[in-house]
């Protein structure tokens, strides 16, 4: 395997390692588009060469599908390593050398997932044989999933798969790119689609019509009068740094002339939310809101017009774990530098609200460089990842009596 790169001789050997696992998965087109079956099996053929105890979870095509490998004894409370391994398109003209082959140049090793999130997975890859070879007085579960990129799709099923061992695991590390800071809150999202049906005709008699644009516009103004108000009235939490939820529309399309009326008009929108409140009645209280003060006069129009709603997908919020069992079990091993909480999504929600597994997020790399032409990780970074997770390697042997 050949990285196309400046020669690594004079490199950490952690980095080597790290660098040559992440050149592997960076080769497989993993965009959400496609399959990531091939990726999934390159690394399940891996780890279970090592001992680990493989188990595929595919979705319905077959063509996608999460992985989890066991390490260590299965009648106590372990821990888990997750990532996702499906990556953003990289259709950019900006990138300069190809996205789905690894390239190292001035410290930084570049291509599409590089930090977002292959990097985690090519680390957890590198300390494979010491985990393997290692007496574990808890169990390490190794989690890669697919589609977290739409949608967070895989990681439910990773996550009912763990809640039903015999003993779950009390604790995971998400590896979402954190510059290897502790990240302890998450934000959990929902993205809606509208459908705007309206009558058409020729625009001068636009009165007998009912325009679709102007009655999304009008369902739009609700939607950001009530980020506003998330805003003003929170709930809040100064961890984050836009430390409220926010909502918002996102895309819009409708209309097919401009002396047309138009009959249709799409839009999609989201919530951001945080911990300390509930989504899912705040969602419904502005649907409501819409169907009585919008879709309502619309129907009073004309009969079939009106507004309808579709799910896209959803996550929940990550919650606070510094106050949990499982967290305390391995707080001294966690990084000093804590990163408060971020708004973006991770699977750490799902794992904790579906799994009951308490999460946070250290992971190398930037998320400033996620999902942009020329994405990059430093090399430092992976080199602090590995010795991190041989950290816990070490600490889960010492607990035995042993050391890897």
């Amino acid at each position: 395997m050949s990285l196309n790169s400046e020669s690594l001789t004079d490199a950490d050997e952690r980095i080597t390692r790290a660098a040559a696992h992440l050149a592997d998965l960076i080769a497989f087109d993993t965009v959400s588009r496609n399959g990531n079956r091939p990726l999934i099996d390159h690394m399940a053929a891996y780890l279970e060469g090592l001992g680990g105890r493989i188990t595929i979870l595919p979705d319905e095509t077959g063509e996608k599908a999460n992985l989890v490998a066991a390490f260590g004894p299965e009648d106590v409370a372990g821990m888990v390593w997750s990532g996702h391994t499906d990556v953003v398109p990289a259709d950019e003209p900006e990138w300069q050398s190809d996205p789905f082959k690894a390239e190292i140049r001035d410290g930084r090793l570049y291509g599409r997932g590089a930090c977002d999130m292959k990097g985690f997975a090519a680390c957890a890859m590198a300390v494979a044989p010491a985990l393997a070879r290692a007496a574990l007085a808890r169990p390490v579960y190794m989690c890669f999933s697919y589609d977290e990129e739409v949608g967070c799709l895989g990681a439910p099923a990773i996550a009912r798969h763990l809640a039903a061992l015999p003993v779950p695991p009390e604790f995971a590390i998400i590896g979402e790119p954190s510059m290897m800071e502790l990240v302890t809150g998450q934000k959990g999202k929902i993205a809606m689609r509208a459908h705007v049906t309206g009558t058409s005709g020729h625009s001068s008699f636009v009165p007998e019509h009912v325009n679709a644009i102007e009655y999304a516009a009008r369902a739009i103004a609700l939607i950001s009068a009530r980020g506003k108000r998330y805003e003003t009235e929170g709930p809040f939490d100064p961890d984050f740094t836009v430390p409220h939820a926010t909502m918002l529309a996102t895309m819009i399309d409708g209309g097919v002339a401009t002396n047309v009326t138009p009959d249709s008009c799409s839009f999609t929108f989201e919530l951001r939310s945080i911990a300390d409140m509930d989504p899912e009645a705040d969602m419904a209280e502005l649907l409501a809101q819409i169907e009585a003060e919008v879709s309502a006069e619309m129907a009073a129009k004309t009969a079939g017009t009106g507004i309808s709603f579709e799910r896209i997908f959803s996550y929940p919020p990550m919650g606070e774990a510094r106050n949990t069992a499982g967290y305390a079990r391995y707080a001294r091993l966690m990084p000093e530098t804590w990163a408060g909480k971020v708004s973006y999504g991770s699977e750490g929600g799902i794992f904790e609200q579906i799994g009951g597994i308490p999460s946070v997020i250290v992971g190398p790399g930037s998320i400033e460089q996620a999902h942009k032409p020329n994405e990059f990780v430093d090399l430092e970074q992976l080199a602090t990842c590995v010795t991190f997770l041989e950290g816990i390697i070490a600490e889960l042997s010492a607990a035995s009596g042993t050391s890897a």
